[in-house]
């Protein structure tokens, strides 16, 4: 008989992507986030459209994060949505057609490992353009009137 209290689990707020392509990456040294003030490691992550189960596994830990947050059907209209469309809000870069992006930052510095799993140290070797993969965990925030979901950056294994 199935366990009707593994049915209900909630889902992961964590996750390991399928491969996509960093962009705007700033993974081996912290920038200064403007509005927060704060120092940050950062890159955005192109999806592929045709990568189902990612997209899938990234829509279910926004809605995890969401439920964390707000339980109870309590979510606030117009949360804003980490999962952009690159074919409508970056007409102008051919790099994003065909792909969803999400953005990933993190205050701790992320783990940077090759396909082999041995660590990368030199910031020359993953820059943006790069294939990998990435770890990332859904969070929601409210904060000064913005209320949505965000993506932290955990570890990357670069693939090519």
């Amino acid at each position: 008989m199935a366990n009707p209290a593994a049915a209900q689990a909630p889902a992961s707020t964590s996750l390991v992507t399928g491969i996509g392509r960093g962009s705007y990456v700033h993974v081996f040294e912290p920038r200064l986030n403007d509005l927060s003030g704060t120092e940050e490691y950062s890159m955005a992550f192109l999806i592929p459209k045709t990568d189902s189960a990612t997209v899938a596994g990234l829509k279910a830990a926004i809605e995890a994060a969401a439920s964390v947050k707000w339980p109870d059907g309590k979510r606030p209209p117009n949360l804003r949505n980490p999962l952009r469309d690159g074919d409508t809000e970056k007409s102008d870069d051919p790099a994003y057609a065909g792909h969803y992006w999400i953005n990933l930052k993190g205050r701790d510095a992320p783990g940077v490992v090759d396909a082999a799993v041995q660590p990368v140290l030199d910031s020359r070797e993953f820059v943006s353009g790069d294939y990998c993969r990435v770890s990332v965990n859904a969070y929601a925030y409210d904060k000064k009137g913005n209320r949505g979901v965000a993506f932290g950056l955990r570890n990357i294994q670069v693939t090519a």
